[in-house]
């Protein structure tokens, strides 16, 4: 993809969206399920789209709220549902909508004390915390399309394992919510907002100091606060912004918050590569008013609207691929953590092959798994995986005493991490990085996107091994051809393809029409580029073979 000639720079007027218009298309447009796009489809980060596309209106969120109130119903959950929302614009009319119909269907519903803002790990956590200690099944809702642009609202659902709902938890709801949309919302109960906000059902509580209270048992906050780590923070205007100051004060921490702005238009944000607002943490485009200030910090961090991901900026190395931390992060944790060796470390498949040179290197067991932090919910709620991660810089891990802490990314102890790892070793996460690159090799990691249909990606999902004719890559023998991941043997919905020095990895977006091809060199740049190179021409072949 092309980089857009303003990125990195500050956003134009023309580059500002329309709230007020955004907003009345959400309460004023109505979709038209016969259309795909239109329809509520359940990607790997739950329901998103735009009110303006038809793909995120009033109506979508009335039906997935009915549909999820009634699994609850089936399921026998009895406890409350978490509800939490971000800083979009459309966040703020969905959580409306939420409320008026989980309390119109009985569901005790829960939300921040001053109906503020509640990032994704806070809902995992209120979750796990609940089932453990109470006898009725708590879930949640959290409404946030992520990084995604200010143009953009979603909304996803957490059962009672506090993580993301598996695909037959989400094909239900899905299923029911396009059915009661398909019925003119007829099955929907709702009461009026105002009479919701007065029920017994819908109660406040501090999401914020219950969080911020619990953080010691994932991170040593005393060993940062003893070192004195001065920790820059930028929170992309997301829903964390209140959290900081809190853990500042709580745990004694030398902690400034760059830019404390909440602006559902993202004006202050950076444009992303493409020329777009887009909150995303590990683009240099997006973060780069905190690179720029990065020499002020011993280490420097970012997160998106619901703080699941994580972005690392150091003095050494500038903002860190996120696969790099990850490898670090596994390192470090598994080298300083008192845990069962028998733990293993979670990897999506495309995520880099230099997580399975550390877990080699520290004779630790590797699980590698399909795109999706679903797949490690299991291992992370039981304790046997003590790390998932996903090269999109979402990652979480299990409590310093080896318990569960959240089944959902964590973008808060992440980011945190990277402060203890300073402060107990005296060296930042690159600098580690550096170290292991050269014990196991640097890796050359790229991703490219092209635009595809609907059919195009329904032909990447389908692909099998047979599809691959050749048995060589960037002159390479071609080793392992995956169409099941090792770790689970679920579909990767898509085709990874192994040499000994490389790998790529095609998969069709679930949120966007586009295709995403993967690839990683352990040799140099130019041999991940032809590993590219040869990538596209095998997926070129797959969509002319199809009749694309």
């Amino acid at each position: 993809m092309t980089i857009h000639h303003h990125a990195g720079k500050p956003a134009r007027p023309e580059d500002r969206i329309n709230i007020g218009r955004l907003v009345s298309d959400y309460f004023l447009q109505a979709p038209d399920i016969s259309v795909a796009e239109q329809k509520v489809s359940f990607g790997t980060s739950g329901h998103r789209g735009s009110a303006s596309k038809l793909s995120f209106n009033q109506q979508h969120i009335e039906a997935i709220c009915q549909a999820v109130a009634e699994y609850r119903q089936k399921q026998g959950f009895q406890g409350p549902l978490y509800l939490g929302k971000d800083t979009h614009a459309l966040s703020e009319p969905a959580f409306a909508t939420a409320i008026e119909v989980l309390v119109a269907n009985n569901v005790p519903v829960v939300i921040q004390a001053d109906d503020g803002f509640t990032p994704t790990p806070v809902i995992s956590r209120l979750i796990i915390v609940h089932n453990k200690t109470q006898k009725t099944k708590a879930d949640g809702l959290i409404i946030t399309p992520s990084h995604n642009p200010p143009t953009d609202g979603g909304i996803k659902y957490n059962p009672p394992h506090g993580g993301p709902a598996e695909g037959e938890i989400t094909q239900v709801i899905e299923q029911r919510a396009n059915e009661i949309i398909a019925n003119k919302l007829v099955d929907v109960k709702r009461i009026d907002f105002t009479q919701a906000l007065q029920s017994p059902l819908l109660s406040r509580e501090n999401f914020i100091e219950f969080y911020v209270d619990e953080l010691s048992q994932v991170i040593d906050m005393q060993a940062i606060a003893k070192a004195g780590v001065h920790i820059g923070v930028d929170p992309l205007g997301g829903s964390g912004i209140h959290y900081w100051p809190v853990i500042a004060k709580k745990y004694g921490l030398k902690l400034d918050v760059v830019n404390p702005v909440v602006d559902a238009s993202f004006a202050f944000m950076p444009l992303d590569k493409d020329g777009k607002i887009r909150m995303d943490c590990s683009s240099p485009y997006a973060m780069a008013g905190l690179i720029a200030l990065k020499d002020k910090f011993d280490v420097a961090v970012g997160n998106d609207p619901d703080f699941d991901r994580h972005g690392i900026v150091t003095k050494s190395g500038g903002l860190m691929n996120p696969n790099h931390y990850l490898a670090v992060s596994i390192h470090y944790l598994m080298t300083h953590r008192d845990w069962p060796v028998s733990c293993k470390i979670g990897k999506t498949l495309v995520s880099s092959s230099l997580i399975d040179r550390v877990a080699k290197l520290i004779e630790r067991p590797l699980s590698e798994v399909p795109v999706g932090f679903k797949w490690f919910v299991d291992g992370l709620h039981d304790s046997s995986y003590a790390f998932g991660g996903e090269e999109s810089a979402g990652a979480s891990f299990i409590a310093r005493d080896g318990s569960c802490w959240t089944t959902d990314k964590d973008g808060f102890i992440m980011t945190l991490l990277a402060a203890e790892m300073l402060a107990v070793t005296g060296k930042d996460p690159y600098q580690l990085y550096q170290e292991l690159a050269q014990k196991l090799g640097e890796p050359c990691y790229g991703r490219v996107e092209a635009v595809a249909n609907l059919q195009q990606k329904q032909v990447l999902t389908s692909l099998t091994p047979d599809a691959i004719t050749t048995d060589m890559l960037a002159g390479e023998e071609i080793t392992q051809i995956l169409s099941h991941a090792p770790g689970n043997n679920a579909a990767i919905g898509g085709i990874k393809v192994c040499t000994e020095n490389g790998w790529f990895a095609a998969r069709p977006s679930g949120t966007e029409d586009i295709y995403k091809i993967y690839a990683e060199s352990f040799i140099d740049d130019k041999h991940l580029q032809l590993i590219i190179s040869d990538a596209q021409k095998l997926v070129s072949a797959a969509f002319e073979a199809a009749g694309l």
